[in-house]
């Protein structure tokens, strides 16, 4: 039976039986962090979603689904010794021990992250972070990887390149915690690990057909999937950010004030850098904007005021935009742009956590106590956000790289979908389902991609469809589709299935 109590104030206390020390749990701490692993949670449908829109329709679903099989598969290996592997007090300064295997004993102790909630609690939270970590990286399989072994891929993954890199970074005994590295919610953990595994499964599986052709010059199927996905990963990042105080307090809501603003500055940079192109004012660059805000401010939402949270936006909705021409530089087909929004929104986010870190601001909650930043003249820490931000680089290119080719060499483990499956679609191919139901007339271009070759990026020159095209400015009023005879043209090509 756990010894478990109320005091007169309705805080929950339990006595360590081993040495006699009263804990003191208040339900308020307790409430917010549950509901902030729910805002979490929301969050991993969401990415699904977002990368559904951005995609082909005939891979729309593939992509949904991948978020749910996600969080399925981790929220196993999160039990099974994904949790230990990450927070075990008894672990190494890189990975963890199995003393929490299949969570055994984990319940009603102090948390390794917060002694202000019980185990079990700070477990569940962290699980959410585990989950939508893999589902980031994924998105790099769009419209030509197969489904089968990404399930197998991301149990490993998460086993051997996401829990080392969060225990090092937020364990008590990480090496990276106890060099100094500040990292309040996720920088290298879920982004630069995330955003650099994309990188290496986009080298890996090659291009896809048509690359730099008409063929692949379409924009995003569903542009309400894009913001419907945004919607849903912004309003879940208050829970990611202001949760990961790990109690409700003063701390926890300047996180969500930083959060929200680096969001919208974002947004709205990225969006009027789109506008120079095309003089159009573009939904998908606002929501792209948005995100590489929200992943810029995640390391520093403990740690930076208000005034940086400005500054933090703008730099990522810049850095970020421009970071997509990467792929046309070196040549590698990222259709969704992750490693730019992601691996690089990550490594904008430590390096100004460096910079603009306030001890006074960590102190919000009344109990931390940091070094601080260039603000407070700690000089050193732009060295720790540097290394630690290398490291989750080059361990995560390095070791999802090295999974990638052992399951190459595995009969059945291969990632990469037959030219086949690539021309009829993921969906019908591994899925036999559809995001919609409709009925496609073939007019003599193929069926199957009739859509897909409709919707170009307007006189911009054929590269690679989806999140962001190479930045050519275009001329106002010139070589732009007429939309609504481009939506006449869809109308004659597809027709609507009647019951």
């Amino acid at each position: 039976m756990v010894n478990v109590t109320y005091d007169n104030s309705g805080s929950l206390d339990w006595v360590d039986p081993s040495d006699g020390t009263q804990w003191v749990y208040n339900p308020g701490d307790i409430a917010w962090v549950l509901a902030s692993t729910a805002l979490v949670w929301i969050m991993i449908p969401g990415v699904g979603f977002f990368y559904s829109g951005l995609l082909r329709r005939k891979n729309a679903l593939s992509m949904i689904w991948a978020s749910m099989m996600t969080l399925a598969v981790v929220s196993f290996q999160w039990f099974f010794w994904g949790f230990s592997l990450a927070f075990s007090e008894t672990g190494s300064a890189y990975i963890g021990d199995l003393r929490y295997f299949g969570l055994k004993g984990v319940l009603e102790k102090p948390s390794i992250g917060s002694t202000k909630i019980p185990s079990i609690v700070f477990c569940v939270f962290q699980l959410m972070f585990a989950a939508i970590t893999p589902m980031l990286a994924i998105g790099a399989i769009a419209e030509r990887g197969r489904l089968g072994p990404i399930m197998v891929f991301v149990f490993v993954w998460s086993t051997i390149v996401y829990d080392p890199i969060a225990c090092w970074t937020w364990n008590s005994n990480g090496w990276s915690f106890v060099l100094g590295g500040l990292d309040f919610a996720g920088g290298t953990p879920v982004h630069i690990s995330s955003g650099t595994a994309a990188l290496a499964i986009s080298i890996y599986l090659g291009k896809r057909r048509g690359y730099g052709t008409e063929r692949l010059a379409y924009k995003p199927h569903n542009t309400t999937y894009v913001v419907l996905g945004t919607v849903f990963l912004w309003f879940g990042w208050f829970g990611f950010n202001g949760g990961s105080a790990l109690a409700a307090n003063l701390r926890a809501t300047q996180a969500c004030i930083v959060t929200n603003l680096a969001a919208s500055v974002g947004g709205l940079t990225w969006m009027l850098w789109d506008y120079r192109l095309e003089r159009k004012w573009s939904a998908v660059g606002f929501c792209s904007g948005a995100i590489a805000g929200l992943v810029a401010i995640t390391p520093a939402s403990g740690y930076v005021g208000s005034p940086a949270a400005v500054l933090f936006g703008f730099m990522a909705g810049t850095l970020c935009n421009f970071a997509t021409q990467l792929k046309f530089i070196f040549g590698y087909d990222d259709c969704l742009d992750i490693f730019a929004s992601h691996g690089i929104g990550g490594v904008i986010g430590n390096i100004l956590t460096a910079l603009f870190a306030q001890a006074s601001v960590a102190g919000f909650d009344g109990f931390t106590v940091i070094d601080g930043g260039w603000l407070d003249h700690h000089y050193i820490q732009l060295g720790y956000q540097i290394a630690d931000s290398v490291a989750g680089m080059s361990y995560s290119f390095v070791m999802t790289t090295v999974i990638l080719w052992i399951m190459h060499f595995i009969p059945g483990m291969r990632l990469r979908a037959t030219e086949e499956a690539e021309i009829l679609g993921i969906d019908d191919a591994e899925m036999g389902e559809f995001a919609y139901d409709y009925v496609g007339i073939d007019l003599g271009n193929g069926g199957h991609e009739y859509h897909d070759d409709v919707h170009s990026h307007g006189a911009l020159p054929a590269t690679t469809g989806g999140r962001e095209p190479r930045h050519h400015p275009a001329s106002v009023g010139k070589g732009h589709h007429d939309a609504s005879s481009e939506e006449g043209e869809v109308e004659k090509r597809e027709q609507p299935v009647v019951a």
